[in-house]
């Protein structure tokens, strides 16, 4: 199995000194009962050879609070190894980011936080700390060993679920425009309150559930729900999606092909806003050891329940690039081209977006930031407006995670955005401020 495989490697590599263990004398050679917390981690050592997992790990517990940096993140290490044998695999990823936290150069942690990860369905984060643990540095053998678990992660769990909660105030929960008024080719009409933006603040959820079924020894069939949804208590304002897409995950020597067909359905303001089905496509290959490519391509037909002018087919293609410059910094760069040809030709558009994020470690806290920019345009005006829509887009975003403050395996994350859409039609002018308070995993 490939978990099983991927110990053994881990093992060599302790047993070669790649490990943050360390090597101590005997408990039995020591001529006082005080210990030093070099010595605990010995005779925890020594309980563990001897099959007494239970009381190595409470030795582990308090060696955790050492006041040694060295010593405590050892016995973080070894107790994370036991947790993770009896299956409390939440709480061993916490042990382990808190490692590195502390020693983000120490790459063992990391490689056992992947494996962990795996287990967990992550896949992604998985391979993204195995990008931060090359981009640290690894001995040759280590780093090929490595290399061939990057090849064969992409698709091992069967089954697993996800779901993040924030709290989310909005200055423009409708993204309407601000304008008092509309250019229309009869002159300007005057805008409703109910038409212009408003605020709010609301409960965001993101959740998603998978279940995989293996085809031989590589492939697999995926399902997965997916649903996002932000609620206000102003229900006219509520968005709500669920997506349901199937298809084969497809091994090709060092790349993965998934392909997917699927199925969205959205409300707004408590009625069916739209409707569609699509076929897409996603290449992902690692480029180099701490790079990593990620092509996608979608094709969709759309039946928008509120205008029958917004009906007909979208297209997109995505191209996504992520590498670790270091074991804590991480950049990434994204591109995509969009295509919408609608029943009325004032409604189909053209457009591309551009979009550069980056990630710090700085203690036990994540930093993220992101900027995105776009440009749309239409293929003709509508019959109402004098010219057709063109609009410029910018986003600005960033947050933090403190992981330092996490309950029950949650950590608190902070988030903060904020969206422009400049356009030649009033009505698609908007800007917007959101911020979130929520939760996500410590790990």
């Amino acid at each position: 199995m490939l978990l099983t495989s991927f110990a053994a490697a881990l093992a060599v590599a302790v047993a070669s000194g790649e490990t943050t263990q360390k090597s101590f004398p005997s408990p039995a050679q020591q001529p006082t009962i005080h210990l030093s917390g070099a010595q605990m981690l010995a005779l925890g050592e020594y309980l563990q050879s001897r099959g007494s997992k239970a009381e190595a790990s409470r030795i582990y517990e308090l060696l955790a609070k050492d006041a040694d940096t060295d010593i405590r993140n050892e016995a973080r290490f070894r107790q994370a190894r036991i947790l993770a044998g009896d299956g409390n695999l939440k709480r061993a990823a916490i042990l382990l980011r808190q490692v590195i936290d502390d020693r983000p150069e120490a790459a063992p942690p990391r490689l056992v936080l992947a494996q962990l990860l795996e287990r967990m369905g992550e896949q992604d984060a998985a391979l993204r700390e195995l990008r931060a643990a090359q981009a640290s540095g690894l001995p040759p053998a280590v780093a090929r060993m490595v290399d061939r678990y990057s090849q064969a992660l992409r698709a091992s769990r069967p089954i697993g679920a996800s779901l993040e909660i924030a709290l989310a105030p909005d200055s423009n929960i409708n993204h309407a425009t601000r304008s008092d008024t509309l250019g229309t080719i009869f002159g300007d009409f005057d805008i409703g309150k109910g038409s212009k933006a408003a605020s709010g603040i609301g409960l965001s959820l993101h959740g998603q559930a998978f279940r995989r079924f293996a085809i031989g020894a590589d492939n697999a069939f995926l399902i997965r729900l997916s649903s996002l949804a932000d609620l206000y208590s102003k229900g006219e304002f509520n968005d709500i999606v669920v997506d349901l897409g199937a298809g084969p995950e497809l091994r090709l020597d060092r790349s993965q092909l998934n392909l997917e067909l699927g199925a969205t359905q959205r409300w707004f303001g408590q009625k069916p806003y739209m409707r569609s089905v699509r076929l897409g496509a996603t290449w992902t290959r690692p480029v180099t050891s701490t790079t990593q490519l990620r092509l996608t391509g979608v094709a969709s037909l759309v039946d928008n329940r509120f205008n029958d002018l917004e009906d007909g087919k979208t297209f997109t293609g995505r191209a996504a690039v992520e590498h670790a410059l270091t074991a804590t910094t991480g950049v990434g760069l994204n591109g995509s081209l969009m295509r919408e040809s609608l029943r009325d030709p004032g409604y189909s558009t053209k457009g591309w977006r551009l979009g550069l994020l980056g990630w710090h470690d700085v203690g036990r806290a994540t930093v993220t930031a992101e900027a995105e920019i776009g440009r749309l345009n239409a293929d003709d005006r509508l019959a109402l407006f004098p010219e057709k829509r063109s609009d410029r887009y910018s986003r600005l975003s960033a947050g933090v995670t403190l992981r330092q403050l996490q309950f029950q395996g949650f950590a608190p994350v902070v988030r903060f955005t904020i969206e422009r859409n400049r356009s030649s039609i009033e009505f698609y002018d908007y800007r917007r401020r959101r911020t979130e308070f929520g939760v996500v995993r410590a790990f």
